[in-house]
């Protein structure tokens, strides 16, 4: 899908969140406007998997290991048809499988996540399961910054570079905000490039919010090389709505119902 066609599935998906968190009175707005666009790329250009391939063994894994983020997994994932999007009225009910993290009983979600710092290393097994059986399918994971704190990523990293898992990229979600802070006054974790370059990944830097920028990131990775991938996507925490962007109380607050129509006005605009 070219790039201008990504950007208006993004803003779709904008609206989807912001509706399904609205509705249901939970949720983590921030944390999921700011993947909007990695995730609308992905799905609507890069992945191979669609509604008819969730069980093909050769499709593409991608996990959302920053877990928090899931409306922005749930409302893409009913965007590209593979979960009805009747569904996102039910979120965070009990005759929902919807939950705030996700989990592998709802279509096109590959494991549990939320306990952050694993869907790196999980990403790793399946990228390197692929390669040993000598299959094309690939390997994508979408983490936060400050989810990069957490070791077990490093650790993962190492055995990407170790085993020269070509097919695996990891997207940092390079918004700078965790819970309820800047990532510089809690644990910094720059420099990134440096740390991946240094880890023997092939790195690139990137507007996370253009379409076109990431699309042509994507399509010039070498997925048979020797050197996983790593993309630093640079974001704004609560893109799209004026007064969530970079605030860091709206990683976990719920819109009022004055907030959303004010939202709603600002994504039709």
């Amino acid at each position: 899908m070219e790039p201008d066609l990504i950007k208006m599935k993004s803003k779709e998906i904008r609206k989807l969140i912001l509706s399904t968190i609205v509705k249901a009175k939970g949720g983590h707005a921030g944390a999921s406007l700011s993947e909007v666009d990695i995730l609308a790329t992905l799905y609507f250009h890069v992945l191979r998997i669609s509604a008819e391939t969730l069980q093909d063994p050769l499709r593409d894994r991608f996990i959302l290991s920053k877990g928090h983020g899931s409306e922005g997994l749930y409302c893409t994932l009913a965007a590209k048809g593979i979960l009805p999007k009747s569904e996102l009225d039910r979120y965070l009910t009990h005759a929902c499988d919807l939950s705030i993290h996700p989990t592998n009983h709802v279509p096109g979600v590959e494991i549990c996540t939320g306990a952050l710092g694993h869907g790196f290393s999980i990403a790793v097994g399946i990228a390197l399961s692929a390669k040993k059986k000598n299959q094309s399918y690939r390997a994508f994971v979408l983490t936060g910054d400050g989810e990069l704190e957490e070791g077990s990523n490093w650790e993962a990293a190492m055995s990407a570079a170790h085993f020269k898992l070509g097919n695996l990229t990891v997207i940092v979600d390079n918004n700078q905000l965790q819970l309820i802070d800047f990532i510089s006054h809690t644990m910094e974790i720059e420099p990134l490039f440096d740390k991946f370059v240094s880890f023997g990944f092939d790195v690139h830097v990137v507007d996370g919010h253009s379409p076109q920028d990431l699309c042509r990131v994507f399509d010039n990775l070498d997925y048979e090389g020797d050197k996983p991938h790593a993309i630093i996507a640079r974001t704004i925490k609560g893109k799209g709505i004026s007064f969530m962007e970079n605030v860091p109380e709206w990683h976990h607050r719920i819109p009022t119902e004055v907030e959303g129509e004010a939202a709603f006005r600002e994504l039709e605009a």
